[in-house]
């Protein structure tokens, strides 16, 4: 269920609870208004009751109606997520068609399956632009079908040299239809900006090795807990850990064991 589709259904179930609303407060009102006939003060009288009683029935109905709404949209995002993906690891499977020195008919098989298939799982999302029961309409995305007319123009099945020249313009058009497709694609998935983005080319980490003095004080604790425990224990293997623990800490490479050993024989 697209954006479009939910924001509808939404203003819909909105304007029939204020509308439930404005009846009931009507009738509610009705008989405190001077002049208002005895005839539609006991209606009105009627009508608020029977909201009144309906009224859990109805917040029940516009619940499910709703739980129902958001579940088909959960749905609906999930499948364009994944169609998304193939769409993905399709254009990266083209370029690296176009970009084998020497690309087989096997390749080129392998691409134009996984094409075809991300082209007819579309219809999992989306029905074509203009479908009806007697017009089969336009497809969708028509980047996708550029992507593979593109491919096809060097297809080595039917010609047995194409120049690199001739594969990189390939390669160029059908990067350059992904990312038409992705500008317009992605809109559906109501994606927002990060909270805390890294904008800078080269950026690092700017946090510094080391812990809170509570954490520090925890860790003591439980090395002498664990110190005092009458568990089996290995010397050795104590040993081995606590110092490559003492050599990770002041930032230093432990040597490999057989290297230790090749050195202590020399």
């Amino acid at each position: 269920m697209t954006r479009q589709t939910v924001n509808a259904r939404l203003r819909w179930v909105y304007l029939s609870i204020g509308l439930v609303l404005a009846i009931s407060l009507g009738a509610a009102l009705a008989p405190l208004i001077p002049g208002v006939p005895k005839l539609i003060v006991e209606t009105s009288g009627k009508i608020y009751e029977l909201i009144r009683d309906m009224s859990l029935l109805i917040a029940t109905l516009a619940a499910a109606y709703l739980a129902n709404v958001f579940q088909k949209r959960a749905t609906f995002v999930s499948a364009l997520e994944q169609e998304w993906r193939n769409i993905v690891r399709t254009k990266s499977s083209l370029y690296t068609f176009c970009e084998a020195p020497y690309p087989s008919a096997e390749q080129y098989l392998d691409a134009f399956c996984r094409l075809s298939e991300t082209i007819d799982t579309m219809r999992v999302v989306y029905k074509n632009s203009g479908e009806t029961d007697a017009l089969i309409g336009l497809y969708p995305y028509a980047p996708l079908h550029d992507m593979r007319r593109a491919l096809q123009s060097v297809d080595p099945r039917t010609r047995t040299t194409i120049p690199v020249a001739e594969r990189r313009l390939v390669r160029d058009a059908i990067l350059q239809s992904f990312y038409a497709l992705r500008e317009n694609f992605l809109e559906e998935l109501d994606l927002e900006e990060p909270r805390h983005p890294l904008l800078i080319a080269g950026g690092r980490r700017l946090k510094v090795p080391g812990a809170s003095a509570r954490a520090r004080a925890r860790q003591s604790r439980e090395r002498e807990r664990q110190l005092s425990a009458k568990a089996s224990v290995r010397p050795d293997i104590e040993e081995l850990l606590a110092r490559l623990y003492d050599l990770e800490q002041q930032g230093n490479r432990p040597e490999p064991v057989d290297k230790r050993k090749s050195t202590a024989s020399h």
